[in-house]
């Protein structure tokens, strides 16, 4: 299931050369993410890792920009989640400018991890997401681990 979330930027989102600020749209990534991950999982989540966050271009004051989410990959008590943002111009044209992936884990009623539904992969393309979410786990877990040698 895909969530999108879509702005108008305005003003009080862009800086001096009226490109939107790179930490406003990493605010909506968060936010769009944030709600796939709720719908899966049904609980409440935390954001744990942002990571392979990639700016392809900027996009201006008063353009629109379309954030999807969706959910590539699950564990026990966190999940994957991949969000691309697109501008979509007043002619219907459409440019990508942005890539993230975010890590949540799912909360209990104590604010503890709690289990997750399991995401089953339906297609080739949700197939190969899925492969590539399983590698860009295994090397977050190698930095975190490497992070906490002393």
């Amino acid at each position: 299931m895909m969530t999108s979330q879509v702005q108008i930027v305005m003003p009080a989102h862009v800086n001096g050369v009226n490109r939107l600020f790179g930490g406003q749209l990493m605010a909506w990534i968060d936010m769009v993410a944030a709600v796939a991950a709720r719908r899966h999982t049904h609980r409440h989540v935390v954001t744990a890792a942002v990571d392979n966050l990639r700016f392809w271009g900027p996009a201006f004051l008063d353009e629109t920009v379309r954030l999807d989410a969706t959910v590539t990959w699950t564990g026990k008590t966190s999940l994957e989640v991949r969000v691309d943002s697109v501008v979509e111009s007043l002619d219907g044209a459409e440019r990508m400018i942005n890539r993230a992936y975010l890590v949540f884990v799912a909360l209990d009623g104590d604010g503890k991890p709690a289990p997750v539904i399991p995401l089953v992969p339906a297609t080739e393309e949700a197939r190969d997401e899925w492969t590539r979410a399983e590698e860009r786990r295994k090397i977050r877990l190698s930095q975190k681990a490497r992070d906490a040698a002393p």
